[in-house]
């Protein structure tokens, strides 16, 4: 999640300017399909929605989707402008050497506690996040102090340059919150997993059914500083359905809003249905195919990615795929369209596998495969790689898991608890591909995201000097973007299968939904305006 990792986001012009922005279309309908309750916005997600719980120092998972309407960061990524805007920082600079920037807040903001957001307040939350280190805290990894030279100014002294407006709109680890919120010596994420929130959003948690289907529910925060003039969703339903089948359903018969993602033969049956829009855009959100390293050798690691039939997996997802060229996706700084990237090409497959004594004819390659349950696009993936490795000799036993399931095997101590592939989502913490080296392929001692158990010192140097890069010499910066992805393709630790195309649907009963896809799969409840029934 951060590997099903989900899953979506927005702000608010009106959605034909930001699906052409974003490259996206939609296919609108009548209004005549029932509707749920004018003031209640249902958001059907297939897995489930606080899988790590609800600090917003520690959430890096689905919880993207509720957290992003609870708490809010200091700027905001623009998809039409490519640049951040303000949000709860009104204006920022830095100093020409890039050593510290300098963020104007927002005054009479509130947090829901009750408490002002003030320069301290922002501090304390920044620097309690780098000290828990949970989530995507590395973007505050340049922060080596913070001072507060008046109430609503925050001056962040960095140990190197580092794009901080940029990193400050990350779609984790960056909210500000109440650190207080706990009480004098109150264990505060003991109280924000009791469940309470300490942001400053439009939406606070009303309700958490923790494993149920109804499970997160939040309501509208009358003190929010923007106000609720007009027309808006005062209550937010979180709605866990593992079967697209019966999302579909509750899509027909008005019980959920929106639904987060169908199979592609479902989703095409609702084109032309009256009161259901259906939007399609492209994502910065890759499926990968993360290869143990610890036990599949180089030979083997290339055979598989020449062994992939990616063109019959973007055939059969109909629309929901489109061709990956190395690990970060179009739009995105760092993607280059001329990489040496694999192609299906089982000839050079198997003589790989036979310079090893494996493939045709020679003794069978026995590997576990794991991916997300529920999840039926991942589901075609793990057929159809199964089929064409079958072709190899390389025989995959594939193994659905609810999420925390698949990702506590992947991260265990014991490596022979670990699976051969590890299929996963993954996006970017913020508009820049730094998430994927750092998480992915930068050395760890103990598994976490790195699940290929992949370790190369010379990508490691690469990857630690490259945020300063982007933030003084772009144009390097991307010369070594495209660097590390040549390496990893000749390496081979993960197989690129194919980058996300969004196919969400939706009841035709409000409007202001936009696609960002800095925020991956996170509906902006607050920018949509119901119509009357």
């Amino acid at each position: 999640m951060k590997a099903h990792r989900l899953w979506l986001t927005a702000a608010s012009p009106v959605l034909a300017v930001a699906l052409a922005a974003c490259g996206g279309s939609y296919h609108a309908a009548s209004k005549s399909t029932p509707k749920p309750a004018s003031q209640v916005f249902t958001y059907d997600t297939l897995t489930t929605v606080m899988p790590d719980g609800w600090d917003p120092a520690r959430e890096y998972s689905n919880g993207i989707i509720a957290m992003s309407n609870i708490y809010e960061t200091l700027t905001h990524y623009n998809p039409v402008t490519h640049k951040v805007d303000p949000l709860l920082a009104t204006s920022w600079s830095t100093a020409p050497n890039g050593l510290s920037w300098t963020f104007q807040l927002r005054h009479r903001v509130r947090f829901h506690t009750g408490r002002l957001m003030t320069a301290a307040a922002v501090k304390a939350a920044i620097l309690r996040t780098k000290k828990v280190g949970g989530g995507a805290a590395y973007i505050w990894g340049a922060v080596k102090s913070i001072s507060t030279p008046s109430q609503y100014t925050v001056v962040f002294h960095l140990s190197y340059p580092s794009p901080l407006a940029l990193e400050a709109s990350a779609d984790y680890s960056a909210y500000i919150y109440d650190t207080q919120a706990a009480g004098p010596g109150g264990n505060l994420n003991k109280w924000l997993n009791a469940p309470h929130d300490a942001g400053t959003g439009p939406y606070q948690v009303q309700t958490w059914n923790k494993g149920q289907e109804l499970e997160v529910i939040l309501k509208a925060f009358p003190g929010y500083w923007r106000g609720w003039k007009g027309p808006h969703f005062k209550k937010v339903v979180f709605r866990d359905v593992p079967q697209d089948t019966t999302a579909a359903q509750l899509l027909r018969s008005g019980q959920v809003s929106f639904v987060e993602q169908l199979r592609p033969s479902l989703f095409n049956s609702f084109k032309n249905t009256p009161g259901i829009r259906l939007v399609t855009a492209p994502s910065w959100q890759n499926l990968l195919a993360q290869l143990n390293t610890k036990v599949l050798s180089l030979p083997v690691r290339q055979a598989i990615s020449y062994g992939t039939n990616y063109a019959g997996i973007i055939a059969a997802l109909q629309g929901a795929a489109v061709q990956s060229n190395g690990i970060v996706p179009p739009g995105l700084f760092g993607h280059f369209t001329n990489l040496p990237n694999y192609s299906y090409d089982p000839k050079k497959a198997i003589a790989l596998l036979h310079s090893v004594g494996y493939g045709p004819g020679r003794k069978p390659l026995n590997l576990t495969l794991t991916f997300t349950a529920g999840d039926s696009n991942e589901q075609v993936v793990a057929t159809l790689l199964k089929s064409s490795l079958d072709k190899l000799n390389i025989k995959l036993s594939v193994q659905p898991l609810a999420w925390p399931t698949q990702w506590g095997k992947a991260k265990s101590a014991s490596a022979s608890a670990h699976q051969d592939i590890f299929i996963e989502y993954w996006w970017p913490d913020y508009a820049d591909p730094y998430s994927w080296f750092i998480n992915l392929v930068h050395s760890e001692k103990t598994p976490f995201f790195n699940l290929s158990y992949y370790a190369n010192p010379t990508l490691d140097h690469q990857i630690n000097q490259i945020e300063p890069l982007v933030a003084t010499k772009p144009t390097a910066a991307a010369s070594l973007y495209r660097q590390m992805q040549v390496e990893l393709l000749q390496q081979a630790p993960i197989v690129f299968l194919y980058n996300n195309n969004y196919e969400y649907a939706m009841l035709n009963s409000f409007s202001g939904f936009q696609v960002n896809p800095a925020y991956p799969n996170v509906v902006f409840v607050y920018n949509l305006r119901p119509h009357a029934s």
